[in-house]
């Protein structure tokens, strides 16, 4: 699943590990959320496996985790530009009800034993888009159920419950398979959607606040990628995350394989690793708000990559069942306090009015490294073997620590992105002015020439808060006849864009707005003007 922000400076004591559930709409997404997960990994146990008899080749068992994460990298900033445009609610209900659909019709094709390697493919493709869908507006709805201090355990709580769906949902899709056939897992995935529709309507979120303005959704897309481009947590989160899930993603793709090719082994088995790698996130969740206390996000991470870095290693040299399933559980302890830091870092990084879209780019790095991941080591297994890719994963996974010791994880954690609301309201427009027209803001500054470096340098600063909050272009001139004078201008796409961007300001940026006035040297601050262009530019 994806905030009653409080006053910066007010102490409050940490929310304990299970406070969210005092919360009743938490509670009962949550739960159903539990259920409908335990049905996505019976699904992707049974479509995985169900590869291994159509064409047990590397390179294309691989291609049924390709094609799960696939989509979201494709489409989770369209489909978070939408969360932030549209009702969540009404959004997650649709999509679920079209998944449904899908995961009836693969259901009836597999129990008809019609399936082929490319329509698996193909099916495990619309599920996955479904997904791509549904995780922006998922994640951008945690802050709506539980207060900004129990955010943290908020998230944790939900990596946890999927976790421990993804302990039942591969050993009882082992089960099913085993005993009753290769269409049951996907039977109960198709009635698990069902358990998260009637979770959504029986949901009566508040009204929230309809935004004054949206503009053409490119625009609105291309706006939050420029807010990601200039906000420097969630940046430096995107990348550690990108340097730990394309070799991370080695045993998550070549797990089928890793468990037929084991002593033993067969689909029992792979339900099993698959659940114990659930069970040791499980475990690993559990742990977390106490190591939290402890170490940082960043510090968490580091372990975690060596955790997971020693369950791939024990997955390439043994092929006993036993050693198998303590790497799993490792692997899957290591995986959560990965995950959950990334995704904290990731929620905390972003204020509200663009988060979907913020969290849909770190979701295009987290899924695009997975899918990217799983055909690089289904071809490096085909070409040499299971056992070299992992090898290769483990080493990979080492490089990525050194490579991205400067990039550090929760940086966000202590910033205020609440909104200020410290801008005046801007002024009307006259007659023959429109609010689609595009604008352009001055701000003039009488600045010391005693205070021009120091001036300068927190102004560049500031320039990063304006393309945050939606600016286009960005300059800063001074005055030929009066030196000291200087003019900073900012456009944005339109003059809606600009009454948005009054809405936009953090408490951090009104702080860092308010030093930068000090700089002025007349009592009344810096003059803003504003401007919009002729309707004839249009």
């Amino acid at each position: 699943m994806p905030n009653t922000p409080e006053d910066a400076n007010v102490t409050t004591a940490p929310a304990g590990a299970f406070s969210p559930f005092g919360h009743v709409a938490f509670a009962l997404l949550w739960t159903a959320t539990l259920i409908s997960n335990v049905g996505t990994w019976m699904h992707d146990v049974g479509a995985g496996w169900l590869m291994t008899t159509l064409n047990p080749s590397p390179a294309v068992v691989t291609l049924v985790q390709a094609a799960t994460t696939l989509p979201v990298f494709l489409f989770a900033l369209f489909a978070g530009t939408l969360a932030d445009r549209l009702d969540k609610r009404r959004m997650l209900i649709t999509i679920n009800i079209i998944a449904t659909c899908v995961a009836v019709l693969l259901t009836v094709i597999v129990w008809q034993e019609a399936m082929t390697p490319v329509l698996l493919i193909l099916f495990t493709f619309a599920m996955g888009t479904g997904a791509a869908f549904m995780a922006p507006a998922w994640q951008a709805v945690v802050p709506q159920l539980v207060p900004r201090e129990k955010l943290k355990p908020a998230i944790a709580l939900n990596s946890m419950g999927i976790n421990i769906s993804r302990a039942i949902g591969p050993a009882l899709a082992g089960l099913l398979i085993a005993s009753v056939g290769l269409a049951a897992p996907f039977a109960l995935n198709a009635a698990s959607h069902l358990v998260i529709i009637l979770a959504l309507v029986l949901w009566k979120p508040p009204v929230a606040d309809k935004s004054r303005y949206h503009g053409p959704i490119l625009g609105d897309m291309a706006t939050g990628l420029r807010h990601v481009r200039y906000n420097d947590a969630l940046k430096e989160t995107a990348y550690r995350s990108m340097a730990f899930f394309i070799f991370a993603s080695a045993y998550w793709s070549l797990l089928p394989l890793i468990a037929r090719q084991a002593e033993g082994g067969g689909s029992e088995l792979y339900g099993i690793l698959m659940a114990l790698i659930g069970t040791g996130a499980v475990t690993g969740a559990l742990l977390l708000p106490r190591l939290a206390k402890k170490i940082s996000s960043d510090t968490t991470v580091r372990a975690g990559t060596v955790g997971t870095m020693i369950a791939l290693c024990a997955m390439a040299v043994s092929a006993t069942p036993n050693a198998l399933m303590l790497a799993a559980f490792l692997g899957g302890l290591s995986w959560i306090a990965v995950l959950t830091s990334f995704n904290v870092s990731a929620q905390m990084a972003l204020p509200d009015w663009v988060r979907a879209r913020g969290l849909a780019v770190f979701l295009m790095v987290f899924f695009g490294s997975m899918a990217t991941g799983s055909i690089i080591w289904g071809q490096v297994a085909n070409a040499s073997s299971v056992q070299v890719a992992l090898l290769i994963a483990t080493v990979g996974l080492g490089l990525g620590i050194v490579v991205t010791r400067k990039f550090k994880v929760g940086k966000g954690e202590t910033s205020d992105l609440a909104p200020a609301s410290v801008w005046p309201e801007a002024p009307s427009l006259n007659p023959g002015q429109a609010t689609h027209q595009k604008a352009m803001v001055t701000v003039e500054y009488q600045v010391a020439e005693a205070q021009r470096d120091a001036f300068l340098e927190k102004l560049h600063t500031f320039a990063r808060e304006r393309y945050r909050d939606g600016a286009t272009r960005w300059f800063v001139h001074e005055s030929v006849e009066t030196p000291g004078t200087w003019v900073e201008t900012f456009h944005l796409p339109s003059w809606s864009e600009h009454l948005e961007q009054h809405e936009r300001v953090t408490r951090d940026d009104a702080d860092l707005q308010s030093e930068l006035r000090a700089f002025d040297t007349r009592a009344s601050g810096p003059v803003v003007r504003h401007f919009v262009s002729a309707a004839s530019g249009e």
